[in-house]
């Protein structure tokens, strides 16, 4: 059982996007795309620096272009489709509840909507690894932080105000190991309220479809069935934790055996790894890793 998963927010690297441009008609592809995200998407994608890509407003619509041109190049039919954070946008349109025009616009719009709510208040996000998951929520409810991202395999991050994040670090959970994020807020917290209803203003003019494929949420890890309350979910999202935990039992529950990650790969196999052993996985990083990816699923 094949799942095709993409990446959220922070998973890009500068230039990463340089040797995709070789394969036929994905550079015109992502130059009309440009048009639609708001974006040079070739530009940030290969010559543009690591701060440049940080920006909120150009990473995330970098992000599900991306991933949807590489499930483009690699042609799998999937049996399951999930995205983390704003990946979520890329395995709608995949999935045929939106197509990949309107994902595009609406990332646009998200994107913009929430760099503008992070630069209300000083905010940021900070992943914890190790430690017993119940001590890093206490830890977390202490400082008034919000577990933005519970994604398994002992990984939490932490979203809140700079402040609160460093009175975390001076008090860290025990066996737990701290990192901070190269990101611009506190993506799925309260913070992003305001991102919230500029995303359902800009939704309402979507009819979105059913999936054709099997469709897990972020909001629970279940499987969602009817396109407009996948929709809801997606707007919601944007201030609501992430349960990446939660989207894994689920793959394991439905027997998932093979896991693709589309650009840029790596941190969802990765977690894939400590968190569902036994199960195969391939990142798209190059399009040398296609051919592993059809190898692994013919």
């Amino acid at each position: 059982m094949l799942v095709l998963v993409a990446p959220g927010q922070g998973a890009q690297s500068p230039g990463f996007l340089t040797p995709w441009l070789e394969l036929p008609g994905l550079a015109d592809r992502l130059a009309a795309w440009s048009d639609v995200a708001g974006i040079d998407l070739i530009a940030y994608g290969t010559t543009a620096g690591e701060d440049e890509i940080k920006d909120t407003a150009v990473a995330q619509p970098l992000l599900v272009a991306t991933a949807l041109a590489s499930a483009e190049a690699l042609g799998a039919s999937p049996d399951l489709l999930a995205g983390h954070s704003v990946g979520e946008l890329a395995a709608a349109a995949l999935a045929g509840v939106i197509s990949a025009e309107q994902a595009l616009d609406l990332v646009r719009v998200r994107a913009q909507a929430m760099a503008k709510a992070a630069a209300i208040t000083e905010t940021g996000m900070t992943a914890i690894l190790g430690g017993v998951e119940e001590e890093v929520l206490a830890a977390l409810r202490e400082h008034g932080l919000t577990p933005a991202n519970i994604n398994g395999a002992g990984q939490i991050v932490a979203g809140g105000t700079l402040e609160q994040l460093a009175a975390l670090k001076e008090q860290a959970p025990a066996r737990a190991r701290l990192i901070p994020l190269k990101v611009a807020g506190a993506f799925h917290t309260s913070h992003m309220a305001a991102a919230v209803t500029a995303m359902r203003e800009s939704a309402a003019a979507i009819t979105p479809a059913d999936p054709r494929v099997k469709l897990l949420s972020n909001a629970d890890g279940q499987v969602v069935a009817g396109g407009a309350d996948f929709v809801e979910r997606l707007i919601n999202q944007v201030s609501n934790p992430v349960r990446w935990d939660s989207c894994m039992a689920t793959m394991t529950e439905l027997g998932v055996t093979t896991m693709i990650e589309l650009l840029p790969g790596g941190t969802l196999t990765g977690l894939a790894k400590r968190g569902m052993r036994g199960v195969q996985t391939v990142a798209l990083k190059t399009p040398d890793d296609l051919d592993a990816a059809r190898e692994l699923i013919k």
